[in-house]
């Protein structure tokens, strides 16, 4: 069963550039480096300033095995960790997990 995460996050409007410059250095390296696909997803209406990671993977175990692969990668670490630190605003980080269904009823 196919598991979604998806992540919201504020830009800071005075780090624009250098954040989506990050963010697309975030996506080619995930997507080269790890054994799941991420998207960026940009609003076209609401908080002009708010973006999305969606990642996808093949499940639960698959999920957990990637973040630790990640999280034991310094290059990853380093990337994720001034993306968060220099370019998001505090406090507006959002995660949510969904999983797919099979679609039958009864």
């Amino acid at each position: 069963m196919t598991v979604f995460v998806y992540q919201t996050f504020e830009i800071k409007q005075e780090n624009f550039k250098d954040a989506m410059e990050n963010l697309h250095e975030l996506q080619k390296f995930r997507n080269e480096h790890y054994d799941h696909e991420v998207e960026l997803l940009s609003p076209i209406v609401g908080q002009d300033h708010t973006y999305a990671l969606l990642s996808k993977y093949d499940g639960l175990a698959e999920l957990e095995l990637q973040d630790k692969r990640m999280f034991d990668d310094e290059k990853y670490l380093k990337l994720i960790g001034d993306f968060f630190l220099k370019n998001i605003v505090q406090g507006s980080l959002h995660t949510q997990i969904y999983r797919t269904t099979n679609g039958k009823t009864k």
